[in-house]
């Protein structure tokens, strides 16, 4: 089946989505080096496993899901593809790329995702304190930050670690090379002279609408990054367009991404984290407004959500840890309490573990459905005008990302707004 790539907001109707079961990859950690993978601790493979099956099981009960090792397998045949690839995963490392090149397509999607173990044939190698030649990709479970959809582009994230630039590379061969998810991809900062401090990240950008992009400019994506996209869009869309930026504090690590703190549930609803997105700071929100390939507007607005109201997106907001007690909204928003999937308007994934989120979500129209009777055919969520399925997320969570982090949707139907 044919893949179409369209995706114009955060809530159309689900019908197809990238995802990435984890595997032996989050286990290659130990507490001395999971900061080096991005991770505040270790995870429990077994436990996380079973809660990703949640997700991924309800998924498959309302869109179709592709499995990034399946599609990357798929890709590989492709000889321009693997050779692309393997020079860019490579890198300088001769030794690495002649290793490379002598596995299969099924052999080299394993080693790409779980790493190379390093061979300890000479003394450096030997003495080395690395485990492995090609690192594994502890991360790629979230799917989200790699690519992104706008409207019937895909662009290919410039990550701001290195432990996760195979990511991107993997993704860009996904969406060139694939048979069924060809489509037009695009790169930030590529090319002679690239910008080192151009990167960008899924988590930070959120389809409004099809002429509206939020993006969050914090750690993981720059303002050389969002002058890159700024570039891309002026370069390929006539049309007006507008570009929502909302500045980001760097710590606490639960902000990476704008995703943690802000997320569109429905068409008159978003999740926010309080302090950040409903209460003055000093975290500036700038509307960058694109007309005929040209910026013909820069300035600041209060607030992410009174920028919104401006283009004709008047919403509520939903509380993430409920309106009682700044600690409770604290907690909470560390464990990705804002952060929804949808997969449909009003119908969303999330975790469970969040009681005091999803009360305030009750309060407001929607019922609370769990995975596992939604999988099982005992809950139907077509049944409900809005509805939260909640997924376990004692062990996930602690990876530092929620449902929509663990997404990468590249198809949904047109909606409304």
């Amino acid at each position: 089946m044919q893949g179409k790539i369209y995706v114009d907001s955060e809530i159309g109707r689900l019908k197809g989505v990238v995802i990435h079961t984890p595997g032996t990859e989050v286990e290659n950690m130990t507490p001395k080096n999971a900061e080096r993978a991005l991770y505040s601790d270790i995870l429990n493979l077994k436990v996380a496993t079973r809660e990703y099956n949640q997700l991924s099981g309800v998924l498959g009960k309302v869109a179709q899901t592709w499995e990034v090792s399946d599609l990357l397998r798929t890709s590989l045949e492709n000889y321009e593809a693997r050779k692309e690839l393997i020079i860019r995963a490579s890198g300088n490392d001769t030794l690495i790329r002649s290793r490379l090149e002598e596995y299969n397509s099924s052999e080299l999607t394993k080693v790409l995702i779980e790493g190379e173990l390093l061979r300890r044939d000479n003394l450096t190698r030997y003495l080395s304190k690395e485990k492995f030649a090609l690192r594994p990709l502890h991360n790629f479970f979230f799917t989200r930050d790699s690519s992104m959809v706008i409207n019937d582009s895909v662009l290919i994230g410039s990550m701001a670690s290195r432990v996760r630039q195979r990511e991107a590379m993997i993704m860009k061969t996904i969406f060139r090379y694939h048979p069924q998810l060809r489509g037009d991809t695009h790169e930030t900062g590529r090319g002679p002279g690239e910008c080192t401090k151009c990167t960008i990240e899924g988590g930070d950008l959120l389809m409004a609408r099809k002429d509206i992009v939020i993006i969050g400019n914090g750690c993981r994506t720059t303002t050389e990054g969002i002058d890159s996209l700024i570039d891309i869009i002026c370069h390929h869309k006539s049309d007006k367009f507008h570009i929502i930026v909302q500045e980001l504090p760097y710590t606490p690590e639960s902000f990476i991404h704008l995703d943690m703190v802000f997320t569109l549930l429905d068409r008159d609803n978003f999740m926010a984290y309080e302090p950040l997105i409903l209460k003055k700071s000093r975290y500036q929100t700038v509307h960058i407004e694109i007309d005929n390939g040209k910026v013909s507007s820069i300035r600041d607005e209060i607030s992410l959500p009174s920028a919104l109201k401006s283009l004709g997106m008047d919403m509520e907001p939903v509380i993430c840890g409920g309106v009682r007690d700044p600690w409770i909204q604290e907690r909470e928003q560390w464990h990705s309490g804002a952060n929804f999937f949808a997969i449909a308007p009003g119908k969303l994934l999330g975790y469970s573990r969040n009681e005091y989120t999803l009360e305030e979500m009750s309060g407001q129209g929607y019922e609370i459905l769990k995975a596992d009777d939604v999988i099982s055919g005992k809950s139907d969520p077509e049944s409900y005008k809005r509805c939260v399925i909640g997924i376990d997320g004692s062990e996930l969570s602690r990876g530092g990302g929620g449902a929509r982090c663990m997404t990468m949707p590249f198809s949904r139907e047109p909606v409304t707004i």
